[in-house]
């Protein structure tokens, strides 16, 4: 049998951390003299004294010597029962939210999707929307340590490639998950800062430019307003934005030795090379459309253009313009920036750069072989080659990432809504990206008029995109539960 007490003890250490955490939404409505201050301190006390609770029932646990199935479990443990507490805040203050909705949005909320059921932000309390954005804080940096230092460890969809120098052993994931989180805490922190003095500048109020700044780091696209960025109708905003999230769908650790002096490792990165060339062409792309369909010309649709591929690719899901209104071919496009998704190690979903740098490579292999049948071609990643385990891995997760797209989609379709919205609503939850296509989950909608089920269908998507699909099926193997 699994020992779960050491998973029990750091349950309780992340829920401790998520209800101290809870003050600071409280601490924003006393200051702006809004009564649900009482709901986050209660909140706060509630999740803390069952955090407590789990470390003091879990401590006499080895924590310090996970194994492979203690690290599956606490994976997806973390992110289910913290969404769970972090869901309270929106029952019980001025949003009012039922369980399913409250859940969903904390589910999207710590998972950096940006999907949201709550409408007309501009008139919610302010504790409310830092609660949102600082939910799409905490969780991004989690993702970078899940990303960084378990995953690799668990070999989940080619994730086996990052496995960081200090040790291959897999009873030392946590020690070296928490080295980790120190050396790129400093960093978040640092960019964060940056990116909210920049807002600031750019003509936001302290409020909106921490908030703003909160969300685009963690690529989450929780907004104040409902209007999301475009209520600025700022250029300079809006270019901010852009390198800001830019910045959080880049490797953490490539920042990390950037700053020890190694400026090369950045953008010799092959996986930063591509990301930032698939932008580029997609911009160009998206700039043609509009040019050719009398949308805007000149610097407009160039930043039109670049805002919403790089919104998208980085899976921030920030919107400045209705671009539904502007036809198919571009609904289209955009509809393909969905899948791809930005970095490995950074706060961003989607498929990840690294995985369709392989896929591509392992296409040209093939296509090679059926030219030259007796001919050595490696795959190769970064200029190395790289092992058929690895391959194999990933061509697994692009089966099973389509897969899971395929089935969400056809069940909300089933349920009765049309293809656009069965189909984007699938994927931007499976990709954590925010928005969807379509007349109901459009970029100017939100997931509001969506029934439960298709909810919790959603709930549970952005939870297997976010932990990579295969940490949270593999639960469900028997062989996992047995000694």
């Amino acid at each position: 049998m699994i020992d779960f007490r050491p998973i029990a003890a750091i349950l309780g250490v992340l829920l401790a951390i998520l209800g101290t955490t809870m003050l600071i939404p409280a601490l924003v409505d006393v200051v702006s003299g809004h009564n649900d201050f009482i709901v986050y301190a209660a909140s706060a006390a509630i999740t803390v004294f069952v955090g407590l609770s789990l470390w003091l029932a879990g401590r006499s646990g080895e924590v310090e010597r996970l194994d492979l199935r203690q690290a599956f479990v606490l994976t997806t443990f973390s992110w289910v029962l913290l969404s769970a507490f972090a869901a309270v805040p929106f029952m019980w203050s001025d949003t009012d939210l039922s369980f399913t909705d409250a859940y969903f949005e904390a589910m999207s909320g710590l998972t950096t999707t940006g999907a949201t059921v709550i409408s007309n932000l501009d008139q919610r309390p302010p504790g409310v929307l830092m609660w949102r954005a600082f939910l799409h804080w905490y969780g991004g940096i989690g993702i970078i340590v899940l990303a960084i230092a378990f995953l690799p460890m668990l070999q989940v969809g080619g994730m086996q490639l990052f496995h960081a120098e200090s040790s291959d052993k897999a009873e030392k994931m946590l020690p070296r998950a928490a080295q980790m989180a120190k050396s790129i805490l400093g960093t978040y922190l640092v960019l964060s800062l940056a990116c909210a003095v920049t807002f600031l500048l750019c003509g936001m109020s302290v409020f909106d430019a921490v908030a703003y700044a909160m969300a685009t780091i963690s690529t989450g696209g929780f907004a104040t307003h409902d209007a999301s960025i475009g209520y600025f109708h700022s250029a300079a905003i809006e270019y901010a934005a852009v390198v800001f999230m830019v910045a959080g769908s880049l490797p953490f650790v490539l920042y990390v030795r950037v700053l020890a002096g190694d400026f090369s490792r950045l953008f010799a990165n092959s996986e930063v090379r591509l990301f930032l060339g698939l932008v580029a062409l997609f911009t160009l792309l998206s700039t043609f459309q509009q040019i050719r369909g009398g949308i805007a010309e000149g610097e407009p649709a160039l930043r039109n253009a670049l805002f919403n591929v790089v919104s998208i690719m980085s899976t921030t899901g920030f919107v400045a313009t209705d671009f539904t209104h502007w036809g198919p071919p571009t609904e289209a496009l955009y509809f393909i920036l969905l899948f791809l998704g930005a970095c490995t190690g950074s706060t961003a979903g989607g498929m990840k750069m690294f995985r369709i740098a392989i896929l591509g490579s392992a296409l040209s292999q093939h296509l090679k072989r059926i030219i030259y049948p007796n001919g050595v071609f490696p795959v190769r990643y970064n200029g190395a080659p790289i092992g058929d385990d690895v391959v194999a891995s990933v061509l697994s997760f692009a089966f099973l990432y389509m897969a899971t797209f395929m089935v969400i989609s056809l069940a909300i379709n089933t349920l009765g809504f049309d293809l656009i919205t069965s189909f984007s609503a699938a994927i931007t939850a499976v990709a954590n990206v925010g928005p969807g296509l379509g007349p109901v989950i459009g970029p100017a909608q939100n997931f509001s008029a969506l029934p439960d089920h298709v909810i919790w269908l959603l709930s549970i998507g952005m939870l297997m995109g976010r932990l990579e699909l295969f940490t949270v099926l593999v639960l469900f193997l028997p062989s996992l539960w047995r000694r």
